[in-house]
């Protein structure tokens, strides 16, 4: 592992404390005001960075900062936010960076920048020192099947297609089962729901990679028979008539954090100001998006055809909370709606990165000798996140405590010890790594 370097010097620096932002937002749950410039006396070392994004609700707080004039109310009016093809193809151009024509930052799968930084997804393997600044969202996946399923009426029991993928594994075409990257959110959600219920990932079906605007049109078409996603790729996906939901990812975990926003770490080694300028308007615009009484105008600004060029009606239901699964059923005012800022939403907390690091030891896609916590060490800006929070006047309760939310526990009845993760893993009984 690639030790970063700047992380100390940046700390000692420290940020300036911003006395207009702090007034503007000293109600961080209110829907905020957008157009006075933040005072401060070190502004940004550099006006301009690309952020990458792929075409999913959660990418909203970056579309929405830079809609609203954030990036430049901060100092930095010549972000921009680029679409990426897929989650290879931001990962590729995080490599490059925008010296080579890539990117500097992006809306991001949360295990992302840990698999870069630990070479597992990189070109031979070469290490790509990353930072995560902030969690985008918690909740608002899901799982969706094909229609060719709709007698089953899947949802949380996933044994209920065992039969069914044991007779096309018999018949010599293996269910396929699609995500958006290895070892990424996505692939995580969908693993763990087939495991639980007894169902082998890597044996029992085939997993393939398709990116999220692809996902319907594969679906469509009978290339595969299960998909993990965000949205609005599960609701086009009843709108359009090609499968139903079978669960929303947070009846599998409760609040799970899902993507983040993260950097090159040379870049904010080079950038500490800008890193956290782009940070503040980020938790602004997560802010504005997490207030119902915006959803409605985040929805037509993110279905536009220069963002996600979808009907904005495949997003506005699930924002409100409104789940329609194509089954019949029928849920309003979920609890696992997609969250941009209430519950810490923000806050990008070690103890989850330690699961989802955990996680894809269990998968294989980091070695069992990783070692977690210097590779969190490395990744994980929650001290800048904080700094930011403090400029911005959030009030302290909505700044936790602790990096650690704690133990977790899953729909299974599995518990997640943050300070116990050999035990979490050796309760797993389907798993390629030992305990």
């Amino acid at each position: 592992m690639t030790k970063v370097k700047g992380r100390n010097e940046l700390s000692r620096r420290g940020f300036l404390a911003s006395a207009a932002t702090a007034a503007l937002l000293g109600a961080a749950k209110a829907a905020l005001p957008f157009g006075a410039p933040a005072a401060g006396a070190a502004g940004p070392e550099t006006t301009r960075a690309v952020l990458g994004y792929i075409a999913l609700t959660d990418a909203a707080p970056l579309i929405i900062a830079k809609e609203k004039g954030l990036y430049a109310k901060y100092g930095m009016p010549d972000v921009q936010v680029a679409k990426q093809a897929s989650w290879g193809t931001t990962r590729d151009n995080l490599v490059l960076g925008s010296q080579g024509n890539g990117i500097d930052g992006a809306h991001i799968l949360t295990p992302m920048p840990y698999l870069m930084a630990a070479g597992a997804v990189t070109q031979n393997n070469i290490p790509q020192p990353m930072q995560i600044l902030a969690r985008l969202n918690l909740d608002g996946q899901g799982i969706s099947l094909s229609s060719a399923y709709a007698n089953l009426k899947v949802g949380l029991d996933a044994s209920l297609l065992r039969d069914a993928f044991t007779e096309a594994r018999a018949a010599g075409r293996p269910a396929k089962v699609a995500m958006t990257f290895p070892g990424g959110t996505h692939d995580l959600w969908l693993r763990y729901w087939l495991a639980a219920g007894g169902i082998d990932p890597d044996h029992e079906v085939e997993t393939i990679v398709v990116p999220p605007p692809q996902m319907v049109a594969n679906m469509k078409v009978g290339t595969m028979d299960a998909l993990c996603v965000g949205e609005p790729w599960n609701e086009q996906l009843i709108h359009q008539h090609a499968g139903y939901s079978a669960l929303t990812t947070g009846e599998i975990w409760n609040n799970h954090p899902e993507k983040s926003l993260a950097m090159r770490a040379d870049w904010v080694e080079k950038h500490p100001n800008a890193a956290k300028a782009l940070l503040m308007a980020v938790m602004e615009a997560q802010i504005w998006c997490d207030d119902a009484a915006n959803h409605e105008e985040m929805a037509r600004i993110v279905s536009q055809r220069a963002w996600f060029k979808v009907p904005e009606k495949d997003i506005i239901q699930r924002i409100k909370g409104h789940f329609d699964y194509g089954t019949g059923k029928v849920v309003d005012n979920s609890p696992h709606v997609m969250k941009f800022w209430r519950d810490h939403a923000s806050y990008p907390f070690r103890s989850h990165d330690l699961w989802f690091l955990t996680e894809d030891i269990r998968w294989g896609y980091l070695s069992a000798e990783t070692d977690t916590r210097k590779l969190i060490d490395a990744v994980n800006r929650e001290d800048m996140w904080r700094a930011a929070a403090r400029d911005l006047g959030i009030a302290a309760a909505d700044i936790p405590a602790s990096t650690s939310r704690g133990v977790e526990t899953f729909f299974d009845g599995k518990r997640f010890d943050p300070d116990k993760p050999a035990d979490y893993l050796a309760s797993l009984s389907i798993k390629r790594a030992a305990a």
